[in-house]
């Protein structure tokens, strides 16, 4: 992906943002705010997952 690709995809990204109602706009910085990661996963990093991992092979 060339520079100007880049540049193309990240404008029509913002445009595409700012479009939005402002409404919509809070309720996706909602909606991100509380998908939180897994308990395990959010206080002890990749460990559990690799533990997990393991042990299944």
């Amino acid at each position: 992906m060339s520079g100007n690709d880049y540049l193309k995809f990240m404008t029509e990204q913002v445009v595409s943002y700012i479009d939005l109602p402002a409404e919509e706009r809070k309720k996706r910085k909602k909606k991100e705010k509380s998908s939180k990661p897994a308990y395990s996963s959010r206080w002890l990093g990749v460990l559990p997952f690799a533990l997990k991992v393991f042990f299944r092979k």
